[in-house]
């Protein structure tokens, strides 16, 4: 199950490059259910993805190179590029009534700077293990609105679109 919020940007946190990277491409075949090819870096994923916008199962299996671009070709719409950097957000914020975390507690943020035709589009995500988690989930100052319920910012409908958010 995957249980993730997505926000757009305020302000790029500070040393960006001092934080681990991928270089990823991807591919949709199908968005209902959504079947997703990618590539990050050197490794090739097939994905399924459920219904729902917060929470919604997802499943991913290995792909090799030469299937990978094989299916490419028969994608549906743009082919997604972007950089995805993982930045720590350590001692997280969370509403009042959340059980508080251990000290050590951090989740990973996960920025995504995409690539030509959808830039200048930046969208932050936040992964959780419980929707109780997500729901009371306090996002940092550098973070904007919560598009998580919206669906022109859900990548299967970027790939279809050629309009700029």
């Amino acid at each position: 199950m995957e249980i993730e919020r997505k926000f757009t940007v305020k302000k790029l946190p500070a040393n960006l490059e001092q934080y681990p990277h991928y270089e990823i491409e991807q591919a949709y075949l199908n968005i209902d259910p959504v079947i997703r090819i990618r590539r990050q870096d050197d490794d090739y994923y097939l994905t399924y993805k459920g219904r729902g916008m917060m929470a919604r199962e997802e499943s991913n299996l290995p792909l090799n190179r030469i299937a990978y671009y094989h299916l490419r070709d028969k994608a549906d719409g743009n082919i997604i590029s972007k950089t995805r950097y993982l930045i720590p957000i350590e001692h997280p914020g969370f509403k009042e009534g959340y059980p508080v975390p251990p000290d050590d507690y951090t989740l990973t943020l996960e920025l995504d700077i995409f690539h030509p035709p959808l830039d200048p589009l930046i969208i932050a995500e936040v992964e959780f293990g419980s929707r109780e988690a997500a729901v009371a989930f306090q996002p940092p100052e550098w973070l904007d609105e919560d598009v998580t319920y919206r669906q022109e910012y859900h990548n299967s409908y970027l790939a279809s679109t050629r309009r700029k958010l």
